[in-house]
């Protein structure tokens, strides 16, 4: 009797997985979603013409406003703010050497670089060499300008007239002086 259980079982178990087969074996099975890549801009495949490739060409599908803004150009400007040494009417031996300071500020838009000269524009130059750098200074800055003239000969009244000079060699702002008297 031992035997026909154990038969028994084995033919339920049977048949168990056979009725677990066919219902799965019966149940729908889902149809596979086919991939569809996201949407970017289109762009021509290369095909060969002959033997040349076609160099593909990328076309957005919209074009934004192309056109730059325009900046406008900066403004060059100096203002003489004071003498820093040998105010006018100073009294100097003949040929001594004078160190003049002027403070001036940039008040252009433009900042002052290497390119920006200090130009000997009218007078007697006394000595100086007649274009210097002018020193460098952004927008708004003050700056100290610097040049050692040598004093004539001669007695008299001396005046030099000096005036910032932009890049293309144009002069610009306030002409700064110097004047002495030689004993």
């Amino acid at each position: 009797m031992k035997s026909r259980i154990r038969i028994n079982s084995s033919l339920n178990l049977f048949a168990i997985l056979w009725v677990i087969f066919l219902f799965s074996a019966c149940a729908p099975t889902p149809s596979p979603t086919p991939f569809v890549p996201p949407k970017a801009p289109t762009a021509t495949h290369p095909v060969l013409q002959g033997n040349t490739p076609v160099i593909p060409t990328f076309t957005p599908e919209t074009e934004p406003d192309a056109s730059p803004t325009p900046t406008p150009p900066c403004t060059d400007g100096l203002a003489y703010v004071e003498d820093l040494t040998i105010p006018d009417g100073t009294i100097v031996s003949p040929e001594a050497s004078v160190d003049k300071r002027w403070l001036v500020q940039n008040n252009g838009s433009c900042n002052w670089d290497e390119r920006y000269r200090f130009k000997f524009v009218g007078g007697v130059e006394m000595g100086a060499v007649i274009e210097q750098a002018l020193y460098p200074a952004r927008s708004g800055a003050q700056a100290t300008m610097r040049i050692t003239f040598t004093a004539p000969s001669v007695p008299g009244k001396y005046t030099t007239a000096w005036q910032a000079v932009d890049p293309n060699g144009e002069t610009f702002g306030d002409a700064v002086f110097m004047e002495i008297i030689v004993e």
